[in-house]
C-alpha cells in the first residue's frame, strides 16, 4: 500500500520521471533482488494505478527509445464525471444502496471515488433521498467483472430445491430486481440461458476465460424474469375487500379505496391466487367460482397442516445446512482508492471534522485514523524522505498537506458504473419529483463508461420480482404477492404519485415551526383492522431495497415512527381529526400486531423458500428427501403479520413447526377466510 502511494506521489509530483530514476528512489524497487523482480513489481503497480482510474501515461524518449518516462495526465479525462450538485447528490444516495462492507470490491470503491470528485452534496436533496440498501453480497464484484470483461464465471449454486451444484456461466447481465440481485447468462452445464439469484451463490465466483457464446444485442432483466412466470388461464376476477385494505389489488383495479367490491384486470390464475392469499384476512374472491373454490380448499389445507403441535423433534434431528463458503476481504485497490479520496476530500476543504469524514466514507473513526497514519509515512520519494505527506487529526479535525498529486478525481470503472446504475434503480421507485435527476445522473453514467454493455444497463434498471422459474427465481416480498407484468412492490398509480409528491414537499421544509412541513395522512397498517389518521412531520425516506418507508414524527404516538409508503392511503386536508385504528371499521378481524418473540421454525418446500430469504433466516436445516426436498428455517423475533400473510401466500408449501401459538393463529386466520369463501353470501 505504502509503495503504491509513494509511486503515485513521486510520479505525480513532477512533470515526468523516467523508469530508471523511479527504480532508484522507490525503496521497494531499489531493494528488489534483481532488475527483473523490480520490473514485475512495477508492472503490477502500473495495472493497479490504472484500475484506480488514475491517468498514468508512458512516453518513450524521442532520442532514446530505451528510456521511458511516466507522468499523470492533467488534462480532464472524458470518463471523469462532470456533475451538477444535485446529480452528484443523487449518485451519492445511489451509492448507499449497496455499499455495505460485506459487499467488498466495487461496492467499497464507489463511495470513495464519488467523494474524490470534490463536490458538496445538497443536504436538502440528500435528506429526501431514500436511505437503505439492496442486497450487499461479496459475490457481486466478480459477477460484474465477468459481465464487463465478457468472461465466464464458475460458482456453487443452491437452487430452491436445496440441491447444491457447481455451475459455469457466461453472464450477460447482472442486475437488481426489487431489491435483489440476479445474474442472467448462458449456462454451459445446462447448455441454455438461465437466471440465478445472487444470494444463492455459495462460493466466491471464479472468473475464468473468455465467453465465446454469442451475447444477445439487448438483454432486459425484467423481460427475462417476466417470461419465467407461470400460470395461464387468465381472467378478470371480482373481489370483496375491507375498505382501505388489499391496496395492491385496488391499485391494479383502479378501485376506490373504500369500495367493498371491485373487479380486477385480467390476471393469470396463479398470480391472482397469490394476491388473494397474501391478503386473505381482508379479501374474498367472489368470481370466477372455480377459483374461489380452489382458494377455499387451499385455506382448508393450510388450517389442517397447523392443527395441533408441530414436530419439533424432527427439526432437532435434522442436519444443519453448511454455511456458504464466501470470503470477504478488503483488497489493496479498495484501501488505496479510499486513501486518495480522503486526501483529495480534505485538501479541497482545508480541514474536515474527523467524525464527518468517517461518516461520509462509511467507515469507523478508528479506520480513518489508521488510513491517515499510512498517508503520514508516504510522499514524493524523488527528494528522499524530506517531502512526505503531512496528515494531522488532533482534536477531531483532519488536515492533509503536501499531497497535491492525490488531489484529483478518480475515474469510475465499468464495474463501478454498473453498480451505481443498480443503485439508481433502487432509488427510482421513491424518487418522486426527483426522478428527472435520477434520469440525468443515469445518462451521465452511461456517457462516462467505455465497455459496460447495454445488457448490463438493462439489468441494473430492472425493478420487479418474478415468480418461480427454472433456477428458483422467486417472489421476494414478505407477505405480499408478486407482481405480474407490473411494478411489483413499487408504488403505482396516481395515489402513489400524490402521496410521494406531498412527502417530498414536506421534506423540503427545514423550519420545524412551518406548518407546510407537516402532513395529515390516513394509514392502513397491515397488522390490524381499520385505518388511523395521523398528523406527521416527515424526517426522511428509507428503503430496505424491497419496500420504501417514511420516517416521521407522529403527533398521535408522540415520537418517531416508520410508515410504509404504499400503506399511506391518502393525504388528508390539514385539520382532519386524528384517531388510532378502529377495529370496528373492519369487523372482528384478528389483530396481528407486534413480533413473535423468540425462535420460529418453519418447514419450507422449494416454492416457499423465498420466505427464509425474505425474513433473513438465521439457520437452515435439511428436510425432506431427494425426491421431495424441503428445508427447516429458523427465524428470530419475526414480525407477526407479514409472516402469517407469507405462510398463507405460500399456499401450503410453508408449515410453521414452532411455536404452537403461531400455529393456532394461522389456523384461526385460515378457517375464517375459508368460511368467507364457502359462504353463500360470497356467491355473485
Amino acid at each position: 500500500m505504502e509503495r503504491l502511494l509513494n509511486v503515485i506521489m513521486t510520479i505525480g509530483s513532477r512533470r515526468r520521471i523516467d523508469r530508471s530514476k523511479l527504480f532508484q528512489v522507490i525503496p521497494d524497487y531499489a531493494a528488489a533482488p534483481s532488475e527483473t523482480a523490480a520490473e514485475r513489481m512495477f508492472e503490477r503497480d502500473k495495472a493497479a494505478i490504472l484500475d484506480l482510474g488514475l491517468p498514468l501515461v508512458s512516453e518513450p524518449d524521442v532520442l532514446d527509445e530505451n528510456t521511458v518516462y511516466y507522468r499523470l495526465d492533467t488534462t480532464p479525462g472524458h470518463a471523469v464525471l462532470d456533475l451538477t450538485t444535485q446529480e452528484y447528490t443523487v449518485l451519492l444516495a445511489a451509492s448507499r444502496a449497496w455499499d455495505d462492507a460485506a459487499a467488498g470490491g466495487a461496492a467499497r470503491r464507489v463511495r470513495s471515488k464519488l467523494l474524490s470528485l470534490g463536490h458538496d452534496a445538497d443536504p436538502d436533496l440528500l435528506r429526501r433521498a431514500p436511505r437503505g440498501s439492496v442486497e450487499s453480497l461479496p459475490v457481486l464484484t466478480p459477477l460484474l467483472e465477468a459481465v464487463t470483461s465478457a468472461s465466464a464465471v464458475s460458482f456453487d449454486y443452491r437452487a430452491t430445491t436445496g440441491a447444491l451444484t457447481s455451475r459455469t456461466v457466461e453472464p450477460w447481465v447482472v442486475g437488481v430486481h426489487d431489491g435483489h440481485w440476479y445474474v442472467h447468462g448462458y449456462d454451459r452445464d445446462r447448455e441454455d440461458a438461465r437466471v440465478f439469484r445472487a444470494s444463492r451463490i455459495e462460493s466466491f465466483p471464479r472468473v475464468g476465460g473468455a465467453a465465446p457464446w454469442p451475447r444477445p444485442s439487448r438483454v432486459d432483466l425484467a423481460e427475462v424474469l417476466g417470461r419465467l412466470q407461470t400460470g395461464g388461464d387468465p381472467a378478470p376476477a371480482v373481489i370483496e375487500a375491507s375498505p382501505y385494505k388489499a391496496l395492491e389489488l385496488r391499485d391494479r383495479a383502479g378501485a376506490p379505496l373504500e369500495a367493498k367490491r371491485f373487479e380486477t384486470p385480467i390476471l393469470p390464475r396463479s398470480a391472482l391466487r397469490r394476491l388473494v392469499l397474501g391478503s386473505a384476512r381482508w379479501t374474498t374472491l367472489v368470481d370466477p367460482a372455480p377459483w374461489r373454490a380452489e382458494i377455499a380448499q387451499i385455506l382448508s389445507r393450510i388450517a389442517e397442516q397447523h392443527e395441533g403441535p408441530g414436530d419439533l423433534a424432527a427439526v432437532q434431528a435434522a442436519p444443519a445446512r453448511p454455511a456458504p463458503r464466501i470470503r470477504v476481504s478488503s483488497s489493496g485497490s479498495d484501501q488505496l482508492s479510499r486513501l486518495i479520496s480522503e486526501a483529495s476530500y480534505v485538501q479541497s476543504r482545508d480541514e474536515v471534522d474527523l467524525a464527518e469524514l468517517a461518516q461520509a466514507l462509511g467507515i469507523s473513526q478508528q479506520q480513518l485514523i489508521a488510513d491517515l497514519q499510512v498517508l503520514f509515512v508516504c510522499g514524493d520519494m524523488g527528494t528522499g524522505f524530506e517531502d512526505l505527506i503531512e496528515a494531522e487529526w488532533e482534536q477531531g479535525t483532519v488536515r492533509v498537506r503536501n499531497a497535491e498529486p492525490l488531489r484529483r478525481a478518480l475515474r469510475l470503472s465499468d464495474v463501478e458504473v454498473t453498480a451505481l446504475l443498480a443503485g439508481l434503480a433502487a432509488l427510482e421507485p421513491a424518487a418522486g419529483e426527483e426522478v428527472r435527476l435520477v434520469a440525468a445522473a443515469r445518462q451521465k453514467l452511461l456517457a462516462s463508461r467505455d465497455t459496460v454493455t447495454e445488457g448490463a444497463d438493462a439489468g441494473a434498471r430492472a425493478g420487479t420480482a418474478a415468480q418461480t422459474g427454472p433456477e428458483g427465481v422467486t417472489p421476494s416480498g414478505a407477505g405480499e404477492a408478486s407482481e405480474v407484468n407490473g411494478t411489483g412492490a413499487q408504488l403505482i398509480g396516481s395515489r402513489a404519485e400524490t402521496v410521494l409528491g406531498a412527502v417530498h414537499r414536506a421534506l423540503a421544509v427545514d423550519d420545524p415551526a412551518d406548518p407546510s412541513g407537516a402532513l395529515t395522512i390516513r394509514y392502513s397498517a397491515p397488522d390490524r383492522p381499520g385505518t388511523s389518521v395521523r398528523r406527521i412531520r416527515p424526517v426522511r425516506i428509507e428503503t430496505d431495497g424491497i419496500r420504501s418507508y417514511l420516517r416521521a414524527y407522529c403527533e398521535l404516538a408522540q415520537g418517531e415512527r416508520r410508515f410504509r409508503l404504499d400503506r399511506v392511503v391518502e393525504v388528508l386536508p390539514d385539520g382532519a381529526p386524528q384517531h388510532p385504528a378502529d377495529p370496528a371499521e373492519a369487523g372482528a378481524a384478528l389483530d396481528l400486531s407486534g413480533v413473535v418473540e423468540g425462535e420460529v421454525w418453519l418447514r419450507l418446500e422449494p416454492e416457499a423458500h423465498w420466505i427464509a430469504e425474505a425474513f433473513d433466516a438465521r439457520e437452515l436445516r435439511e428436510a425432506g428427501t431427494e425426491t421431495q426436498p424441503a428445508s427447516y428455517a429458523r427465524l428470530v423475533d419475526p414480525l407477526r403479520s407479514p409472516l402469517v400473510d407469507a405462510v398463507l401466500e405460500a399456499a401450503g408449501a410453508a408449515d410453521v413447526v414452532h411455536p404452537t401459538s403461531l400455529r393456532d393463529t394461522i389456523v384461526t386466520v385460515s378457517r375464517t377466510s375459508e368460511l368467507r369463501h364457502r359462504a353463500s353470501e360470497a356467491l355473485p
